[in-house]
């Protein structure tokens, strides 16, 4: 990769990515089972997820001519994040579920569990599900069931924790690419330093 252009594009082996792709798929299935189809939170919350990754790898891939660029769809994404935050605590609050403080040993635990799939995130929500001895609303007489169907304060404080991980890690990133933005510029500078020097070298 040439100085004019610089190495970008490896939205893939960011954190802040992988975890908000988490969410995404997570929030997918969510909305699926607990929101209804005909309501437009359902879209909203799917649209506020995706715009989280979406603007994630499309300002890794805008670095390579644009810092700038690069910083303000960071931010983008992380406003995206915030609102579909907004999204689960109030899915919590009209439901009069409980919304987790940041004590509560359980966010700590699904943190430490570090999921990858959706399929990990379910588990663990059947997980500590069966552990406090939650019994799935279509319990039979004959057998008792469980089923993530039934977790809905789970399934939301679960993707709120995995919402502020991504935005914390977000954060941390718009703060690393503004420092950089200010102690190297952007495209024009280095078009600039590299003219620059192939002017010395010609002379």
């Amino acid at each position: 990769m040439s100085d004019l252009i610089p190495v970008h594009g490896g939205y893939r082996n960011l954190k802040s990515f992988q975890v908000a792709q988490l969410a995404y798929d997570v929030t997918v299935r969510f909305v699926d089972r607990y929101v209804d189809r005909f309501s437009r939170t359902r879209d909203q919350m799917v649209q506020a997820a995706r715009s989280g990754v979406q603007n994630i790898a499309e300002g890794s891939q805008a670095s390579a001519t644009s810092k700038k660029t690069e910083l303000k769809l960071t931010q983008v994404a992380r406003a995206s994040l915030e609102e579909l935050k907004l999204d689960y605590e109030d899915f919590l609050r009209q439901r009069g579920l409980p919304l987790w403080d940041r004590e509560n040993p359980l966010r700590q635990e699904l943190i430490d569990r570090r999921c990858v799939t959706a399929d990990d995130v379910a588990g663990w929500v059947a997980e500590v599900g069966k552990r406090q001895g939650v019994v799935s609303a279509k319990t039979s007489s004959r057998k008792s069931t469980v089923s993530t169907n039934v977790y809905p304060e789970l399934s939301a404080n679960a993707v709120l924790v995995l919402l502020a991980v991504a935005c914390s890690l977000l954060d941390r990133q718009v703060e690393r690419l503004a420092q950089d933005f200010e102690n190297e510029g952007g495209f024009t500078e280095r078009l600039y330093k590299v003219r620059s020097t192939h002017r010395k070298k010609g002379s």
